[in-house]
């Protein structure tokens, strides 16, 4: 089982989760990483075998000429010590988690064994010729599980010779023993959460603007932001930072970087925001309902199916401000309907995206894989 990093943010749990459907279901796993990191000893807790092995991992860098030519270097030095691997190991099944490590795919296949692609990202921003260059190894796998209808569409509107190969499996995510307990009055002041990185496409500062609109119209809103910026978007939280102040926003929104256990946050909060530009599926979405916390999301992508389009969390414009303003605002005026669809949001939440059926589903689709051989 191959993925491209060793944190604990959404793709990293998920990841973990389909490392225990497999260790669950009585398979030998072993786990190629490229770096170190607390993802590692997750994963061993759970009876799988760690390697660290250089592995190339495709960034919006390799665009530009000299990203590229370092990827290319990087991937011609992966070679030799992924194919040492693929043959000390013999796997039945490669599963490859992410398009954003495609030598795998590529090597996986030209060493004849069968390839679970694990598809988490839906770049429909992109220009077609990327779009089909990132789809394009999908072709080595034996079978695509997809985290969403929404990036099923996007990794097959530019090679529909994928359709046939895809699987639908909803990300499982384990909640709280326990729901939020919150009283029927409305809240005051109103505390609102956002779990994320801290990144243009979470919409961070779109949930900053919110509140800033709020407050302006007489609102007592906070803002709780839970999660760090990856490596280079350095430059983005120093903006976020800026933006805050420029609105007079010290007091009142907080950055508490990344948190492996977000529960107490989530039950802290009155509101969960998911106010993100690009968003394949929306882990953060799920835990707000598992927690019973009244969640809002934007338009985009896999995040509405999350919500059911709409009738277990409000659905807003990406990148509006004002629309997740007033949506938070309407959410307050109806307080108790909006308890009482979170309370509904959470025994919805707890069925479709069961960690047990993600992990029987996953089982499944691996020894139906195997067979294939």
């Amino acid at each position: 089982m191959v993925h491209p990093g060793a944190e604990l943010y959404g793709s990293d749990r998920i990841f973990l989760e389909s490392v225990i459907a497999l260790t669950d279901a009585g398979w030998r796993v072993v786990v190629a990483l490229p770096e170190r990191g607390p993802l590692a000893d997750r994963l061993r807790d759970q009876g799988a075998d760690v390697v660290l092995c250089p592995t190339p991992v495709l960034r919006k860098s390799a665009l530009r000429p000299a990203g590229f030519l370092r990827l290319l270097l990087e991937g011609l030095r992966a070679v030799a010590p992924a194919l040492r691997l693929l043959r000390r190991t013999r796997p039945d099944v490669v599963y490859v988690n992410t398009v954003t490590v495609p030598l795998w795919l590529l090597l996986a296949r030209s060493t004849r064994r069968s390839v679970i692609a694990h598809v988490h990202e839906a770049e429909d921003s992109a220009p077609r010729l990327i779009r089909t260059a990132l789809a394009a190894p999908l072709l080595c796998a034996t079978s695509v599980v997809v985290n969403s209808e929404a990036t099923a569409r996007v990794i097959t509107r530019p090679l529909p010779r994928l359709r046939h190969r895809i699987r639908l499996v909803y990300n499982g995510i384990a909640g709280p023993a326990h729901a939020a307990s919150r009283g029927g009055e409305r809240p005051d002041p109103v505390r609102i959460v956002l779990v994320g990185r801290l990144s243009p496409r979470k919409g961070t500062d779109v949930a900053v603007r919110a509140i800033a609109r709020l407050r302006a119209d007489g609102h007592d809103v906070v803002l709780e932001l839970l999660g760090s910026a990856f490596t280079g978007y350095e430059w983005y939280e120093r903006q976020l930072v800026d933006l805050v102040r420029r609105h007079d926003l010290a007091e009142v929104v907080t950055i508490r970087g990344f948190r492996a256990d977000v529960w107490d946050a989530y039950r802290g909060a009155d509101i969960a925001v998911v106010p993100s530009r690009f968003e394949p599926f929306g882990n953060t979405a799920v835990e707000a309902q598992l927690a019973g916390t009244p969640v809002i999301v934007t338009d985009v992508q896999g995040l509405p199916e999350t919500v059911a389009q709409g009738r277990y969390g409000r659905v807003v414009p990406a990148d509006d401000p004002d629309a997740l303003a007033e949506a938070i605002s309407d959410a307050l005026a109806q307080w108790q309907g909006t308890l009482d669809t979170a309370a509904q949001a959470r025994q919805h939440a707890q069925e479709v995206f069961a960690p047990q059926r993600y992990h029987d589903d996953i089982a499944a689709i691996a020894t139906d894989v195997a067979r294939r051989r």
